[in-house]
């Protein structure tokens, strides 16, 4: 992912006002994100726990995504259960996976439909396909398989929850 500016994340977001992507706090080491190793930007919102944003590069400009947990991590499962995102497919155990949800840009989202999807609960998929980030006690994404499709498939993952939030 390219290196992004706050003004560039401020003005991408596509499923909340303005005035809510203003409010947005961002992640607390914005400027030194690892850029070269990200397939998208994802963070929990320190001033609203509840609330986790991502970001994305898609068709050479930037879509950004406000998300939802469902439940706190953790709370939901057991410390024995593992569980795998949907993006990276590597496995937590306990609650590093969880349920978040879009509200869909446009008319539906303002009906109120959503699109779920479970997610590191940390948004690092990027950092785990890479080995740049271990999960605690799960296991990694296909150890097997080369980067290159590992790094195809959380894009690919990625890309088609973007376009089921646009709609």
């Amino acid at each position: 992912m390219r290196p992004i500016t706050e003004r560039d994340l401020r003005s991408c977001f596509v499923n909340c006002s303005k005035g809510e992507a203003k409010r947005l706090s961002l992640p607390k080491d914005f400027p030194e994100s690892p850029w070269d190793d990200l397939d998208f930007l994802g963070w929990r919102d320190p001033k609203a726990p509840d609330r986790v944003h991502l970001v994305a590069e898609t068709d050479d400009r930037l879509t950004g995504i406000s998300l939802r947990l469902a439940s706190a991590p953790g709370k939901a499962r057991g410390f024995n259960s593992t569980s795998l995102c949907s993006f990276c497919q590597t496995t937590h155990i306990g609650g590093g996976v969880a349920l978040m949800s879009a509200r869909r840009a446009g008319d539906a989202g303002k009906q109120g439909n959503t699109v779920g999807r479970y997610l590191c609960a940390d948004l690092a998929c990027s950092l785990y396909v890479r080995g740049r980030k271990q999960p605690l006690l799960g296991g990694g994404p296909d150890d097997g398989v080369p980067l290159e499709e590992k790094v195809a498939r959380v894009r690919a993952n990625l890309g088609a929850f973007i376009a089921s939030v646009i709609g």
